[in-house]
């Protein structure tokens, strides 16, 4: 029995590690697939990826705190039944469709080699720092917009704060983005197109029977099929707006509720006072884009207003959002003002 003391302590030390291990957050770096995964509880919540195909880092997959993904598979996985308008859009990314004349919003490796000249790429360039400790964790972030020449546009610096709210069920992200011009001044035309977006799984999508087409600055048009019968989302803005009625108009936040898996799934989006724009315009679609526009005044107000946001050599700005991932419940306006109550007061 004597020898067999060191091993019983060294077994209880590996279970009593595993269980720790267990609790809360990690962040684990995969360098071979250019991504940080993103674990509650030893369970997937997201991934931070900047895959070449992508032409931007993005948050993917988004999963509940519970384990049902939220986004679209839709490029980076097949699966029967998803849309596949829109190669663009994919997990949840922040751009814009008009820098310096450079389409950074629609680029994706389904643009034709002679045509990429006219698109811009965000490229990842480091992980700056990286923490977790019990229900929180950050990830800090740099990343470059570049032309097709390579020359430096801005210098991106982005934090990722991560929240599980194991009691609500949610799990919040906050990112907080700051945008660097380099050498040369950095305009950002009023456009359509941007900035902070999610592309949602088919069954959060807005029920719809007509098929209709949009078309970009540049005449492509992409088609977009009506929505499955299995399709349940509703939009609700802060504004007392709901469903295709939101896209459009100013809001303090946004929220998209459905059913996936057998569950009741919220989520929300919410915009800071700090931020050039605010209130902005929700660039919410029936289709599964959901987008929050600081930038673009013009088409969305029908000509009353226009922006043309700029930054000078070495000028910055700093854009800060809340997403929450939400499952139970849907999520009441008394719920999203507690959360955008909080969010004006986090550093």
């Amino acid at each position: 029995m004597i020898r067999l003391f060191p091993v019983l302590i060294l077994l209880s030390l590996s279970v009593i590690a595993s269980a720790q291990k267990a609790t809360g957050f990690s962040l684990v770096e995969k360098n071979d697939k250019k991504q940080v995964d993103v674990f509650f509880n030893n369970k997937l919540l997201t991934s931070y990826c900047n895959l070449d195909s992508s032409k931007k880092p993005v948050l993917f997959p988004v999963n509940t705190i519970d384990g049902v993904t939220v986004t679209r598979s839709y490029p980076f996985k097949l699966i029967a039944g998803e849309r596949t308008d829109h190669p663009h859009h994919t997990g949840i990314w922040l751009n814009y469709e008009s820098v310096n004349g450079l389409d950074f919003w629609n680029n994706s490796t389904a643009i034709p080699v002679d045509k990429r000249d006219h698109y811009g790429t965000i490229i990842h360039q480091q992980i700056v720092s990286e923490k977790a400790n019990g229900n929180k964790a950050v990830l800090v972030t740099k990343a470059i917009w570049v032309r097709p020449d390579n020359k430096t546009l801005l210098d991106e610096l982005t934090t990722f704060n991560f929240n599980a709210d194991t009691k609500a069920n949610n799990f919040i992200i906050d990112r907080i983005t700051t945008l660097t011009a380099k050498d040369t001044t950095v305009i950002f035309k009023d456009v359509k197109d941007g900035m902070l977006a999610i592309r949602v799984a088919r069954e959060l999508e807005l029920p719809s029977k007509e098929k209709t087409s949009f078309v970009d600055d540049k005449g492509n048009v992409t088609t977009v099929v009506p929505s499955g019968a299995d399709a349940t989302g509703m939009y609700y803005s802060s504004n007392g707006l709901k469903g295709d009625s939101a896209w459009g108009t100013k809001g303090e936040w946004v929220i998209l509720t459905g059913k996936k898996d057998g569950k009741n799934i919220t989520i929300g989006i919410i915009d800071h006072p700090s931020n050039v724009g605010y209130p902005a315009y929700w660039h919410a679609r029936g289709y599964g884009l959901f987008a929050v526009n600081p930038l673009g005044r013009k088409i969305f107000s029908n000509g009353k207003e226009e922006l043309n946001f700029s930054l000078k050599p070495g000028g910055s700005v700093t854009f800060r959002y809340r997403i929450v991932i939400h499952s139970g419940e849907f999520l009441t306006n008394d719920d999203m003002n507690k959360l955008f109550a909080d969010f004006k007061r986090a550093k």
